[in-house]
């Protein structure tokens, strides 16, 4: 029902929102940050930053054409899909010259945002290595016909992944995917795969929630698994090619984000409104950044159910690995048969989610 609410109130507000980029438009020509006139330049920054209250569900851009290598030689960029299933694309960033680099998997989070708020790490990251990336896909674009999509599938993605790209290749995880990408790992390491990573790095992950526990991990243990399942999954409505699935909607997720620190989300929108109307290079330059930053931060993924509500048990609330016990289509995962693959870990000391020591 409230993924229907949702999908009604934005289909009201999207003619308004369109008139106030029509609106807007005339913001951006060379002139309108000189006109004298500034109740004109007032209007056109409020219809700029009222259409950019939007909510879109399509991944952007990448934006990576070209590299600039350690030689100093700039390469181009072509983004080839080395591996693709229902749920996630196993995306390269593949070089337009043929060069030897250590191949790096780079885990995205699902967490209600696209792959490509990792943009800047993927771009960096090329200038030395033969990047992919877990480009997960849209649950609600994804048909009931594909299946569940809970941990173990995620689990099994980061190992068929690994498979794909070969033996040697380095992984590194950003925040929750730390879980199933050391869980692939050991699993790996047990058969003796020889595509089992060569290095993992894990960055602010939540390996043990038990350990100075955040106001996320808190709210994940201060209420049973059946409130979660109750008041989190919604439906996806028919409209859509996943109609039908249960979901973690993303725009749940993104409002839960933004409470957390509304405050400085509301002054940056008042800020981009300042900037847009004061109209000079410096000004303006802010407010391009604001309204990029905003663009990307608004583009919301739905998580599957399943792996929502496993994440929540498995992890924050019954901590099965950290306690020996978290397991992978009934297999118990053996941490401890990591011999060959090296470990870094990351700790975000001001992260919101796993703080230090997790």
């Amino acid at each position: 029902m409230l993924y229907s609410a949702f999908q009604a109130q934005a289909d009201v507000l999207e003619p308004f929102k369109l008139m106030a980029e029509a609106f807007a438009g005339p913001l951006s020509h060379p002139r309108a940050k000189d006109h004298p006139n500034v109740l004109l330049r007032g209007w056109l920054a409020a219809n700029d930053v009222f259409s950019r209250f939007k909510l879109t569900h399509h991944r952007p851009s990448f934006e990576i054409d070209s590299v600039t290598l350690p030689d100093g030689r700039e390469v181009g960029i072509t983004e080839e899909a080395a591996m693709r299933t229902p749920f996630g694309t196993l995306l390269r960033f593949k070089k337009d010259v043929p060069i030897e680099q250590p191949p790096v998997l780079l885990v995205a989070p699902m967490s209600g945002h696209f792959a490509t708020l990792l943009r800047e790490t993927a771009r960096t990251m090329l200038q030395d290595h033969d990047v992919y990336i877990t480009d997960w896909h849209n649950a609600r674009e994804v048909p009931l016909k594909a299946g569940q999509f809970g941990l173990d599938e995620y689990v099994e993605h980061l190992m068929r992944f690994l498979e794909a790209i070969g033996p040697g290749a380095h992984m590194m995880a950003i925040c929750q995917p730390c879980v199933p990408a050391l869980a692939a790992t050991a699993l790996m390491a047990q058969d003796n795969h020889p595509a089992q990573p060569r290095s993992l790095s894990l960055l602010a992950g939540p390996i043990d929630c038990r350990i100075n526990p955040t106001s996320v991990n808190q709210l994940a243990t201060s209420k049973p698994y059946e409130w979660f399942e109750k008041k989190m999954i919604q439906t996806v409505p028919w409209r859509h090619r996943g109609g039908g699935r249960k979901v973690y909607p993303g725009f749940v997720q993104l409002t839960a984000f933004m409470s957390m620190n509304l405050e400085r989300h509301l002054n940056a929108f008042n800020e981009l409104y300042g900037n847009l109307v004061d109209g000079q290079p410096e000004s303006l330059a802010k407010a391009t950044a604001t309204q990029t930053f905003y663009e990307e931060y608004f583009a919301v993924s739905d998580l599957p159910a399943e792996f929502y509500l496993q994440t929540i048990k498995r992890v924050f609330q019954d901590y099965d690995l950290a306690r020996g016990e978290l397991t992978w289509r009934g297999n118990r995962i053996e941490p401890e048969a990591i011999r060959r693959t090296a470990l870094f870990t990351v700790e975000g000391e001001r992260d919101d989610i796993c703080s230090i020591g997790l």
